[in-house]
């Protein structure tokens, strides 16, 4: 059985949208895996996994058959070879947070900084890894699925695109406006 593709980036870039948009294959969040396994606990504002045991309990060759997309932003520390990093505009990424009222505002300002300096993509990278970048930056949900379903069947990614966010005047200008 070929093993799952990691679906992950920053809070905001559109994973669970995505997600619900990816029938027919099977997808799981990882805070649900993480639950289903007992290794979770609910606290304030969220779920805190116990990511080093959820590590090894995935290594089991057969711990994730029933699923074809492990969905999170930390979806991309298990140890899967294939890597889906949804990718979006940090202005447009401030724009969703902000607008979802995703975070406190100090958050906010922590994810768009880390899509903006390639946290999740660098995460993401390592020997023998493919990972695969998605611009979502105006893109609906679906058209994002599409792709994301194409890798997920070829594992071999489709027009490469460079994301690089610090190289527009735009996003340096605006962080640099918001930084304290």
């Amino acid at each position: 059985m070929v093993r799952p593709i990691a679906l992950t980036g920053t809070p905001g870039t559109g994973k669970s949208s995505v997600a619900r948009e990816l029938r027919p294959l099977r997808t799981v969040e990882v805070a649900d895996l993480a639950r289903a396994w007992g290794l979770a606990r609910t606290i304030p504002g969220g779920v805190e996994v116990d990511l080093p045991r959820l590590v090894r309990h995935a290594r089991n060759p057969r711990a994730l058959d029933h699923f074809d997309v492990v969905v999170g932003h930390l979806a991309h520390l298990l140890p899967l070879r294939d890597v889906v990093v949804l990718r979006c505009d940090p202005i447009e990424l401030d724009r969703r947070l902000r607008r979802a009222h995703r975070g406190s505002a100090a958050t906010q300002a922590q994810n768009v900084a880390a899509e903006a300096t390639d946290v999740i993509r660098w995460e993401a990278t390592g020997p023998g890894r493919r990972v695969y970048q998605v611009d979502t930056t105006g893109r609906s949900s679906s058209t994002v699925a599409h792709a994301v379903r194409a890798f997920a069947r070829s594992r071999r990614p489709g027009r490469a695109i460079r994301v690089d966010w610090l190289s527009d005047p735009r996003v340096t200008d605006y962080l640099l406006d918001r930084a304290p």
